[in-house]
Order: C-alpha cells, then structure tokens, then sequence
C-alpha cells in the first residue's frame, strides 16, 4: 500500500505496516499530537487506573499493559506459546501447514485455539488503549507546554517593550541634557577655552577630559 507519513496503522485487529515517504520532523509529530480530536474516539477497552507510560526512549512492560486490560497471566503465556511455535517454522512452509502445525501442537499441550485467538485479539484492542492513553498524556503536555511558550512570548513582549521604552527614555534623556550643556557652555567660552582649562587643572573637584 502507499505510504501515508507515519509508522503502522491499525486496521480492525490486523497493524499494517506503512511506508515512509519522508523522514518526519520533530514540528511535523508535534502538529500531529497536538490535533484537539486525535484522541476523541473512545479506546477499544478501558484500562485499569494507574499504568504508567515508559520514560522517554524506554521500554514498555506489555505484561502490565495486558494485565491492566483483564488479560490473565496464563492467556499472556499461551499466546507467547502460539508465538515461539511460528517462530519455530520454516517461512517457505505454506500457511495452511503451518496453522495446522501450530493448532495440532497447541491442541496436544492442551491449550486452547478460541482461547488463544480471543486472548490475542485482547492483547491488540489492549495494545491500541495504550497508544490511545499515550496520545491523551502527550496532548496534555503539548497543551501545557503551548500555554507555557504563549506565557513566555508574552513576558517577552514585556520585556522588550520595556527595553524600547528604556532606550527611548535615554534617548531623550541624552537629548535634554545636552541641551542644557549648550546653554552652559556659553558660559564658559565667554570666560576662553584657557581659563576653563586653568582652573579644570587646579580644581580638585573637576576631571580633565580625555
């Protein structure tokens, strides 16, 4: 099928797997997660309260998630089972051989074929509530978080508006006193640029300028 842009999508019980036509960016996910209606379907099955989401990068405890979802220990073990056995089996084998292999191994261990389909179809709508509870938590911190840059452009704002206003208020400043430096400076260019500088030299409290 045709790439569409991100990873695998889950089609009834089955996860496709799609083709990447981009490499996606970090603005192009954050735009995506931060869609108001992303999560507003219901998930396939409610989660008991409390499963934690793994650190960032690490691995999932998919026993916690399944368990979390009702799945008992023994189903987990027997889907496990149906697993490692199409493992075992070589892939040019024909499928049809390979499920009867599979179904008369199970059968003679005494496990049972429904059981292990309905247990991993639970793990699939299990599997799914998870990205689903995934996808509620990162909207939640990308709300927060656009709340946080909106606080942060708006003290900003602030700020160089103050450090306008500020330059501004020194620009004026700067103007009014040298104004009023011409009007002194009369003074002393009536008196002759050598007795300003005699008494600059003698006085204590003035500083030659440089």
């Amino acid at each position: 099928m045709s790439g569409k842009s991100l990873g695998k999508t889950v089609l009834g019980w089955f996860v496709v797997q799609e083709d990447e036509e981009h490499e996606v960016t970090s603005d192009e996910l954050i735009a995506k997660y931060g869609q108001a209606d992303m999560a507003a379907a219901p998930p396939p099955v409610q989660l008991e309260d409390g499963l934690a989401l793994p650190a960032q990068g690490g691995p999932i405890d998919f026993a916690a998630v399944y368990r979390a979802a009702q799945i008992t220990d023994e189903e987990q073990t027997n889907v496990e089972r149906a697993s490692g056995l199409l493992q075992t089996l070589p892939s040019e084998t024909p499928k049809e051989v390979r499920r009867q292999i599979v179904e008369a191994s199970l059968r003679a261990f005494g496990l049972p074929v429904d059981g292990i389909i309905e247990a991993a179809a639970q793990e699939i709508q299990a599997l799914e509530s998870y990205i689903r509870l995934g996808e509620r938590d990162t909207q939640n911190t990308l709300a927060e978080g656009n709340k946080r840059l909106q606080e942060l452009t708006d003290q900003m704002a602030l700020v160089k508006r103050a450090m306008e206003e500020k330059v501004m208020a020194q620009q004026s400043l700067a103007r009014m006193a040298n104004d009023q430096k011409l009007k002194v400076q009369v003074v002393l260019e009536f008196f002759g640029q050598e007795a300003v500088a005699k008494v600059v030299k003698e006085s204590p409290k003035l500083v030659e300028p440089k």
